[in-house]
């Protein structure tokens, strides 16, 4: 009897002290038709059993306690079930679609802050959908527990959630009816190189040149300096303050701190460590990215390309899934300087590198002096089209704009050819086409749709070498396919 009551209190006493990551709690969504890993810690050496939906799995703790296993695919329900690991009760467990969506405050941006918040927040009230917002912080190390709980998506809760995420996600429950799980991991005014793993980006040998930059940078911040350079900053702030509230003006934003900026983006690597390591490996379906403007300066542009496939090729790795992946290319804004258009060719031309992946073109619905443009329900639906179509063979109009696909010079002229080019048209006149001759020099062009090409000519150089479209901060969208996306800007 006494040797039957300690090895039951041994047994109490092992599975009392199971770690979960905060992703495995109350109203979570398990991604369905495909193994659901699931993982934590225990005492060393223990034994952890998992069971859900008839299905009961167990696996043994390591030495250091860590220990994981895969649950078979699961069938999609949306009767709510009950997930036990050891000891712990997990409720209201739905199976269904799980889409992870990450980047800067694009991404961030919450419903309530985009447009027509009133009309979403009624047409709300979706159980089935859930979001989870990863809110722990950056971190100099891989994390494993991560922050967050699982948010029903009702009224009282929708202005809280991305709204990028949020739309998309709609878009896609409209059709399935069944349960979604979104997860946000964002961060604003963070730049790429944050968001992947440190390990990965230092063993990458064409990031070298970008990493010697970065070097330099870290030895040229003077913190001392820094920090009163703002105190001064916010000195004069706060008297500004005090005259517009005098004169009945709205108040001056408040100037950011940039120790507090530097540690939120977390060095390189910083992020994922404390905001993606968490997360890996929870089965999801796919994932979203919405990120460049940070990327848009400087000489960080030319490197964005190799960063994001890096990102990509990392995150699956990690994730030993081979998952979709697609982003938001950088819609039109005014903003000084090359960067902005560089980002979005390199974020044109990473579709080339980065297998299984779309990119939402939004050239078309930018805000010229916005940096966060609020119509976020047409983000969310394009990247949904891609997803819908690429990813579960759905029947839709178009998966993305037009993207350039041939350009010869037939006569003196440009004829150009597109993939996603199907029902060519202009909105208002064919305009932001440039040619340049062997000088380099562009010149405005004149451009005509002929069937599925597009013809670019101009009187001023009689043998083009190069054409353009949109190569501009904030151009104006006028080549759109039959689905009515516009075409990707592009040089060629």
């Amino acid at each position: 009897m006494k040797i039957f009551a300690s090895l039951l209190l041994l047994s109490l006493s092992a599975q009392a002290t199971i770690t979960l990551p905060a992703v495995f709690s109350d109203h979570m969504v398990l991604q369905s038709g495909k193994p659901v890993p699931v993982w934590g810690t225990a005492d060393a050496h223990a034994e952890v059993t998992v069971a859900i939906a008839g299905q009961k799995k167990t696996a043994k703790a390591d030495a250091n306690g860590q220990w994981s296993l895969k649950l078979d695919a699961l069938a999609v329900t949306a009767e709510p079930q009950t997930l036990t690991i050891g000891d712990k009760t997990i409720n209201d467990v739905l199976i269904g679609e799980v889409w992870l969506g990450s980047g800067q405050s694009n991404m961030g941006l919450q419903v309530q802050g985009a447009k027509d918040y009133e009309a979403s927040k009624a047409a709300a009230n979706v159980p089935l959908m859930r979001v989870f917002t990863e809110s722990s912080s950056a971190a100099t190390t891989a994390q494993t527990l991560g922050k967050g709980t699982w948010v029903l998506c009702t009224p009282e809760t929708v202005g809280s959630f991305s709204a990028t995420l949020y739309f998309f996600g709609r878009n896609l429950y409209d059709v399935f009816k069944q349960p979604l799980g979104l997860i946000n991991s964002s961060v604003g005014g963070t730049p790429i190189e944050s968001w992947i793993s440190p390990e990965a980006q230092q063993a990458s040998v064409e990031l070298k040149p970008f990493f010697e930059a970065v070097k330099q940078e870290k030895a040229a911040f003077d913190e001392t300096k820094v920090k009163a350079n703002h105190e001064r900053q916010v000195k004069k702030w706060a008297e500004e303050v005090k005259q517009a509230k005098a004169e009945g003006k709205p108040a001056p934003r408040k100037p950011r701190d940039p120790i507090e900026m530097r540690q939120r983006k977390g060095d390189v690597g910083g992020l994922f460590n404390g905001k993606i390591a968490p997360l890996i490996p929870y089965a999801i379906r796919g994932a979203i990215w919405y990120q460049g403007e940070a990327n848009s300066n400087g000489a960080k542009p030319a490197f964005y390309q190799a960063q994001l496939t890096l990102l990509a090729k990392d995150w699956r790795s990690r994730w030993s899934d081979e998952f979709p992946f697609a982003w938001v290319q950088l819609p039109n804004f005014t903003r000084a300087g090359e960067g902005w258009p560089i980002v979005r060719e390199q974020m044109l031309n990473a579709l080339s590198t980065i297998p299984n992946s779309g990119m939402a073109i939004t050239l078309d619905i930018g805000e010229a002096k916005n940096i966060h443009p609020t119509n976020k329900q047409e983000v969310g639906r394009r990247l949904a089209l891609w997803a819908l179509g690429a990813v579960y063979g759905k029947d839709v109009p178009d998966t993305s704009g037009p993207l350039i696909d041939t350009a010869k010079v037939k006569g003196g002229a440009f004829v150009l050819t597109f993939t996603h080019g199907k029902g060519l048209n202009a909105k208002g006149d064919l305009a932001e086409f440039e040619v340049a001759g062997a000088d380099g020099q562009w010149q405005a062009a004149e451009a005509k749709i002929d069937g599925e090409t597009v013809v670019v000519s101009c009187k001023a150089v009689a043998e083009p070498k190069q054409v353009r479209y949109a190569w501009k901060d904030n151009p104006v969208a006028t080549l759109f396919n039959g689905a009515g996306i516009p075409a990707s800007p592009f040089r060629k």
